[in-house]
C-alpha cells in the first residue's frame, strides 16, 4: 500500500513540475519589479483557454500532492 502511494506521489510530482513549467510568464518587463505586480493583483485579468486549464490542473495536482503526502506520512507512522 505504501509503495503504491509512493509511486503515485512521484508521478504527481513530475506532472506538477511539467504543468508549472508549461505556464506562460505573466510579467516580462522591468517595471513589474518596481510595482510588485500590483497590476495583476488588482487588475481584472482572468485566464482564458489554455491558461485556465493549466491553472486548474495545477490546483488539482497540488491538492493531490498534499493529500498523498499526508497519506504517506500516516502510513509510515502506523
Amino acid at each position: 500500500m505504501y509503495d503504491t502511494f509512493l509511486i503515485a506521489e512521484l508521478i504527481v510530482s513530475v506532472l506538477l513540475i511539467i504543468v508549472i513549467v508549461m505556464q506562460p510568464t505573466k510579467t516580462n518587463n522591468a517595471a513589474s519589479a518596481f510595482t510588485g505586480g500590483a497590476e495583476q493583483l488588482f487588475g481584472k485579468q482572468k485566464a482564458r483557454g489554455f491558461e485556465a486549464v493549466l491553472q486548474r490542473v495545477t490546483v488539482v495536482l497540488g491538492i493531490a500532492f498534499f493529500v498523498i503526502a499526508l497519506l504517506l506520512a500516516y502510513l509510515s507512522v502506523g
